[in-house]
């Protein structure tokens, strides 16, 4: 299973949310560019960065802050946060990532994103398919998780995975950034339901040894964030899992 650290980006700085209320708002560095070169010197490959200002704003924002990672490091970058359009995503690839993904754009304008499908690929495009629990189901969030879209997730997943989608994100928003373990059951549901899609866990990770419990149930990589800033999992505690 792969391990991507998450730097999520508010006005240029490295940031953690909780369940993505912009109030919670707590900055960790100033300087992505030095977590990231931190991730990268413990044997991390991977980096999923989040531009905040961009899925507030809909259109990308912090473009240069991937550029400035992708420049000083190797670390394969997926970015999200915002992509609207062609265009963002045409600043996006051309400043270093290696996949984007797309949420809201999946729901609001399918026919662009089914276009980037077909023009980038299915390796470098991931669906983002993130949720609010509720009474009435596993709804998807847009707009930053600022509203709901009343669609139910698996039927999202499966329509995009029979037009070619292999890689999916999903984040149980009730858990993200709080610290009080993943959404197991969420994601045991999903790979029952479909096993063709290469699911990465988000949100909640709180503990290393939930790190083994996410790849047994079939999860093909994990987004870690606020368990590393705040201390709950080490980085050589990683790079031992890595290299393991």
């Amino acid at each position: 299973m792969r391990i991507i650290p998450a730097i999520d980006i508010i006005e240029g700085k490295c940031v953690r949310l909780s369940k993505g209320d912009y109030s919670t708002s707590k900055v960790y560095n100033e300087n992505p560019l030095e977590v990231a070169k931190a991730f990268e010197a413990h044997g991390i490959e991977y980096l999923h960065l989040v531009d905040l200002d961009g899925a507030k704003s809909s259109h990308i924002v912090n473009h240069e802050i991937l550029e400035q990672i992708a420049s000083n490091t190797g670390l394969k970058i997926d970015f999200g946060g915002g992509l609207k359009s062609d265009e963002d995503l045409k600043i996006a690839f051309e400043s270093g990532a290696t996949q984007v993904t797309g949420g809201s754009i999946a729901v609001k304008d399918r026919e662009t994103f089914l276009g980037w499908i077909e023009r980038y690929g299915a390796e470098r495009i991931i669906l983002g398919a993130d949720v609010q629990p509720g009474t009435d189901g596993n709804k998807i969030a847009i707009s930053g998780w600022l509203e709901s879209s009343g669609i139910d997730l698996l039927p999202f997943v499966d329509g995009y995975n029979k037009e070619g989608i292999e890689y999916v994100i999903c984040t149980d928003i009730s858990k993200d950034g709080m610290l009080k373990g993943p959404a197991f059951d969420l994601y045991t549901e999903i790979l029952a339901h479909n096993n063709n899609i290469k699911l990465i866990a988000s949100g909640g990770i709180s503990a290393f040894d939930e790190l083994p419990k996410l790849a047994d149930l079939g999860c093909e990589g994990t987004i870690i964030g606020k368990a590393i800033y705040e201390g709950k999992i080490s980085l050589k505690e990683l790079e031992n899992y890595i290299v393991a």
